[in-house]
């Protein structure tokens, strides 16, 4: 027994630098997919290059994460300070991954939990690309939201295959339906449009992802979160981004449901 312990032990380490590694190398991807797709330029040509100078990057200068502490911030050719929201947006992907892997696979790891993590990786993932695109340019790419609700989607039919689970598809439709009619109805009242579709399409994609008293508790974090940023930034007529409050309510409360279920049974029992 013990050394079947010790195996899994060291399977499990092995799966975590894995997922780390996996989730830095998509992350270097997302930054692709961020700093083209609002541009509307392709994400295969031209080869990556430098954002300042242009100069074609050589392989040992893509390496996620790595080579921009390598290179200390700065191009190899042109020497012009590269953004630090690269290195940052691969590092937060990592540990979105290895946030999902020990969720999904710190009691049992098997193909199925496996599967689970990798999916809902990806998800967060695309959902911080698209936080990134929503604070810069307050607007999203509807190729990355399609990717999110997609890989959320295969993540609750992953559910209802292995376990039977049908009820986090059904709250896929719920909560992007009133989230769609939330949006008809307070736009109707105000007369003009009162919530992006982004924002439903994330509902869609909370309501797949967690059970529906943990989802409402997220779009409740959410807004909690939003009211502060919102009230600075209204004092200098910025339009605020919801996408990055959707998606980081969301987070926090898939990483800490175990403790937030614990927080409800107090209050309401």
């Amino acid at each position: 027994m013990a050394g079947f312990s010790e195996i899994m032990d060291i399977l499990v380490i092995f799966f975590a630098v894995f997922a780390f590694v996996f989730g830095i190398c998509v992350g270097s991807f997302s930054n692709v997919l961020i700093y083209r797709l609002p541009r509307n330029e392709s994400i295969n040509f031209p080869a990556s290059h430098c954002p300042k100078c242009s100069h074609k990057l050589n392989f040992y200068h893509n390496i996620p994460l790595f080579s921009w502490l390598f290179l200390g911030g700065k191009c190899a050719f042109c020497k012009q300070k590269i953004s630090l929201v690269y290195p940052l947006v691969e590092l937060a992907s990592g540990l979105l991954f290895l946030i999902c892997f020990f969720k999904e696979c710190g009691e049992i790891l098997s193909v199925e939990t496996l599967l689970y993590a990798l999916f809902l990786g990806l998800c967060f993932i695309m959902l911080l690309a698209l936080s990134v695109i929503d604070i810069r340019y307050k607007a999203v790419p509807d190729p990355l939201l399609f990717a999110a609700l997609f890989f959320a989607f295969a993540y609750a039919l992953l559910l209802f295959i292995f376990k039977g689970n049908f009820a986090q598809i059904l709250n896929l439709i719920l909560f992007g339906f009133i989230f769609w009619a939330l949006r008809f109805v307070v736009s109707y009242a105000m007369k003009r449009e009162a919530m992006g579709s982004a924002d439903i399409f994330i509902a869609a994609i909370i309501g797949a992802i967690l059970p529906a008293k943990l989802a409402l508790v997220a779009i409740y974090l959410a807004a909690l979160l939003t009211l502060p940023v919102y009230a600075i930034v209204r004092k200098k007529g910025y339009e605020l981004a919801f996408v990055p409050f959707l998606s980081l309510g969301l987070l926090v409360t898939y990483a800490f449901d175990g403790q937030i279920l614990e927080i409800l049974r107090f209050i309401y029992e």
